[in-house]
């Protein structure tokens, strides 16, 4: 994957957080809140898998985030941490956590407190979720829009998993486009529906969520990622027209793709999910270097001959196996049999990765996920003349 030349099909599957919490055989507070724990968690995972590359889908961490708890305890299936300006993080043993604040309200800022020049980079993942400005943990420090926005312990875990394994496995970094990052900022519906109301300030902000995009990046593949991904899951054919993907979307994950690789020499492929079959030739347009997810019928609209056609010579393309219909509820022969075709559709000529389509589910049973790497090596090989 990491040198462009492969003797057989790459398999890569994202693992949705709450599957390492589950099955890492770690403690899902530190794996969500600790740099060493996910570090830890994603090479497990990897180990027992067989996949060829990680994404390291979550920031590396403050190394002292816990001094600012004040306490944790159990409520049924939740744990809740408890912090010392009185926030507090609900944390399901199978699932992402979420942060209230002390009135126990989730925080966005409405469309009119945003001043786009205030606008950087929105890191939803935070341990204090999304705060606006932008400040990092619970110290409520402003993180100043520019070149020192980002910490330095903020690329830690791209730098132990490659110190790690990055000279066996591929080591992806993730970014949010910038049209996810306005999504998350001001929640789905608000930012839906800004861009009825003042398109003209959602492109501003979206120039500047660019920006930081462009520097989070570059710190990543100084930090030594392999390739980048661009988070883009909300910009399908359920949520966006495609008019409006070519106002809002396509050309700032252009900006962001042309401005990483003005600097870095890094593959850069985008995760889009659901509906994209009618989409395929936008993606292309953002000068991406391949596509993430492809959603088959009845998650999404990709058949995969269709994506394989559009992109051949063009992009790589990754997924199109169902996460849910036959990861998470059918049987290893279901897995098998799935990949199987995916492979005979997609594999001749290269540019194709094996993967689920998107996240394996947190309930995913791990034996159909091993199927994965043994299909590849019974129908995913190039012969010697095929490589690429």
């Amino acid at each position: 994957m990491r040198l462009g030349v492969a003797d057989r099909v790459p398999v890569m599957c994202q693992l949705a957080l709450g599957h390492y919490f589950l099955h890492a055989g770690l403690d899902a507070i530190e794996i969500w809140h600790d740099t060493h724990a996910f570090a830890e968690a994603l090479i497990r995972l990897q180990q027992r898998y067989g996949f060829d590359g990680i994404l390291i889908n979550l920031p590396g961490r403050d190394p002292e985030w816990r001094r600012a708890i004040s306490r944790m305890e159990r409520q049924g299936d939740e744990r809740i941490v408890t912090w010392k300006n009185g926030w507090h993080t609900t944390a399901p043993d199978d699932d992402n956590p979420h942060v209230y604040q002390a009135d126990g309200t989730r925080y966005f800022p409405s469309f009119d407190e945003v001043e786009p020049d205030a606008l950087f980079y929105v890191e939803p993942h935070d341990l204090s979720s999304i705060t606006h400005p932008f400040s990092w943990g619970f110290d409520g420090v402003r993180a100043e829009p520019g070149r020192d926005f980002f910490p330095p312990w903020h690329y830690d875990t791209i730098r132990e998993v490659v110190r790690r394994v990055g000279a066996d496995v591929s080591v992806h970094g993730e970014i949010f486009s910038p049209f996810t990052q306005f999504m998350e900022l001001l929640d789905y519906t608000n930012g839906l529906m800004a861009l009825m109301d003042d398109p003209g300030k959602v492109r501003a902000c979206l120039d500047r969520l660019a920006d930081g995009a462009v520097a989070l990046g570059r710190g990543q593949a100084r930090a030594g990622a392999h390739a980048i991904l661009i988070s883009s899951a909300f910009a399908g054919a359920g949520l966006i027209s495609r008019e409006h993907y070519s106002e809002f979307v396509l050309p700032y994950e252009r900006k962001v793709i042309d401005g990483i690789q003005a600097e870095c020499d890094v593959p850069i492929y985008t995760h889009t999910c659901g509906a994209i079959g009618d989409r395929l030739d936008l993606m292309e347009a953002t000068h991406t270097n391949g596509i993430d997810t492809l959603d088959p019928p009845p998650l999404g609209t990709v058949e995969l001959a269709d994506a394989v056609r559009q992109t051949k010579g063009k992009m790589f393309i990754k997924g199109n196996l169902d996460p849910v219909n036959t990861v998470l509820f059918g049987t290893p022969d279901d897995v098998r049999a799935a990949a199987r075709g995916r492979l005979e559709l997609a594999a001749p000529g290269g540019g194709y990765i094996l993967s689920t389509a998107c996240s394996v589910a947190p309930a995913a049973p791990p034996e159909n996920i091993m199927v994965l790497r043994e299909a590849v090596e019974m129908w995913g090989t190039y012969p010697e003349g095929q490589r690429t």
